[in-house]
C-alpha cells in the first residue's frame, strides 16, 4: 500500500512555476517615462501662466473702460512728467480730466501727487496745482502731496494725507490702462477708490499705444500682486 501511494505521488503533475514579472526591455524605459511626465508638467505650467496673464490683461482692459463719476471726498490725479513747472502732455490730459470732474461736482477737492527728479525746480504735485489754478480751480480746493516717485509711493502718500483729514473716498484719474493697478493699490492702502480715466492724450492716441499700455500694466499689476512693490514705466520726453 505504501508502494502504491509512492507511485501516485510520483505520477502527480508538477505545480506550475510562477511567471517572472514583466521587464521593460526598451532602452531607458524609466527615463522615457520621467521625461514624458516632465513635459506634461511643463505644458501644464505654461498653460496656467497663460491663463493668469490672459485673465489679468482682460481685467486691465475691462477696468480701463469704466468711467465712475460717483461722488467722493477727493479727485486724485496721478502724477507724470513735468518740465520746469509745465506738465507734459500725458500729465495735462490727466489734469484736464480732473478739472472736468471737479466742475461736474464729483468731489469738492483735487489732490495732485508726485515728487521731483534730481535737479528739478518743481514737483509733479506743485506743477499740477499751478496748472489747475490757471484753469480756475481755487487754491484752497487743491491739495498738493509733493512726494512719491512711483505709483505705489504716490498712492500711499495720498492715502496717509487724506485719512489724516478724515477723508477716505477717492476718484482716481490716470491713463485707462493704469486704472486697475492704481485702484488696487488705493484699496490696499485703506481708501474706497474707483476710477474715471482720461480719454484723450498720448496714452490713447493709437491702437499701438493702447496695446502697449495693456501689455505693460498687465505685468506691472502681476508684479505688484506677487511682491507688493511697484513696477512703473516712464514715458518718453516727447509725450
Amino acid at each position: 500500500m505504501a508502494a502504491a501511494r509512492l507511485v501516485k505521488l510520483r505520477n502527480r503533475d508538477p505545480e506550475p512555476a510562477l511567471a517572472p514579472a514583466p521587464v521593460d526591455e526598451r532602452p531607458g524605459g524609466f527615463a522615457v517615462g520621467a521625461a514624458r511626465w516632465a513635459r506634461r508638467l511643463l505644458v501644464g505650467g505654461l498653460l496656467m501662466v497663460l491663463l493668469v496673464v490672459g485673465g489679468t490683461a482682460v481685467r486691465v482692459w475691462q477696468v480701463a473702460r469704466i468711467d465712475n463719476y460717483t461722488r467722493a471726498d477727493a479727485i486724485v490725479v496721478l502724477g507724470a512728467a513735468q518740465y520746469d513747472g509745465t506738465p507734459s502732455s500725458v500729465f495735462q490730459a490727466r489734469l484736464d480730466q480732473a478739472h472736468k470732474l471737479f466742475q461736474k461736482g464729483v468731489a469738492p477737492m483735487i489732490v495732485t501727487v508726485g515728487g521731483k527728479q534730481l535737479g528739478d525746480n518743481y514737483t509733479e504735485a506743485a506743477s499740477g496745482k499751478i496748472y489747475l489754478k490757471d484753469l480756475g480751480v481755487p487754491a484752497e480746493r487743491i491739495l498738493a502731496v509733493e512726494t512719491g516717485s512711483d505709483t505705489l509711493q504716490s498712492v500711499e502718500a495720498v492715502s496717509k494725507a487724506l485719512l489724516a483729514r478724515g477723508k477716505s473716498s477717492v476718484v482716481l484719474v490716470s491713463d485707462p490702462w493704469h486704472s486697475l493697478r492704481t485702484r488696487t493699490m488705493a484699496r490696499d492702502a485703506g481708501l474706497s477708490a474707483w476710477t474715471a480715466p482720461v480719454r484723450t492724450g498720448p496714452a490713447v492716441y493709437t491702437r499701438e499705444s493702447q496695446a502697449h499700455g495693456i501689455f505693460r500694466e498687465t505685468f506691472a499689476l502681476l508684479w505688484y500682486q506677487l511682491t507688493h512693490y511697484s513696477a512703473d514705466f516712464t514715458y518718453t520726453a516727447e509725450q
